[in-house]
């Protein structure tokens, strides 16, 4: 059986996620932590589940999903895994923080290996299939789980609502495209667990969602 653990961290109410399996591997994805405390609560929850974390997952390289990444690297010997697009299209962090005045001092951590739409992550038992959905983004991925019913979307989609799409490379045809065909396709009861807010299901925003 597959866990996904979520916890909301920054002044942004980002959801950080880990999902493990029985093995006890597991990956983190969009790690947002800002502070000690909040790495507290992932290295925590980690030591307690004896967990070992495997990868580190981005569904996109806004700042506010990216604010742990130096947590990241140095707790667990990890470096993100994001799309070229992202890479190559968005701002670096520092450029990000200027660009919304937010006085940070953050220490990069390169992107280690590309991911698309298409591949396989596997961890344990569990397997993670990368969908791409830019619009977000340039490059923003969503990751599911076909064997337990759930998909992780970062930004795309929120609970009656789409992503913003007036940040860099963003493109709300190119989002709400890809969210029809790619994840609006999933099965109904797909559980959906978003960047910001609480779940949803496919089928929910499939039948009540005003952009999709």
């Amino acid at each position: 059986m597959t866990t996904v653990q979520s916890f909301e961290v920054n002044y942004f109410s980002e959801n950080t996620y880990i999902v493990y399996d029985e093995t006890k591997e597991g990956v983190i994805i969009d790690c947002g932590c800002m502070n000690k405390e909040e790495q507290q609560l992932i290295s925590r929850f980690v030591s307690e589940q004896q967990l070992t974390l495997k990868r580190y997952l981005c569904t996109h390289l806004h700042l506010d999903h990216i604010f742990g990444n130096q947590f990241v690297w140095k707790q667990y010997g990890l470096k993100p895994e994001a799309s070229k697009a992202d890479v190559e299209g968005l701002p670096s962090p520092i450029d990000q923080a200027k660009a919304f005045r937010l006085p940070l001092a953050i220490q990069e951590v390169a992107v280690e290996h590309f991911l698309a739409g298409g591949q396989i992550v596997q961890f344990g038992k569990t397997q993670l299939e990368v969908i791409s959905v830019p619009g977000h983004s340039p490059g923003g991925l969503a990751f599911y789980n076909r064997k337990n019913g759930f998909v992780i979307v970062g930004d795309s989609l929120f609970a009656g609502s789409i992503g913003r799409t007036d940040l860099w490379g963003g493109s709300q045809e190119l989002l709400q495209a890809a969210l029809r065909d790619r994840i609006l396709s999933l099965p109904d009861e797909t559980i959906v667990y978003l960047g910001h807010g609480p779940e949803t299901r496919v089928i929910d925003e499939k039948f009540s969602n005003p952009y999709l």
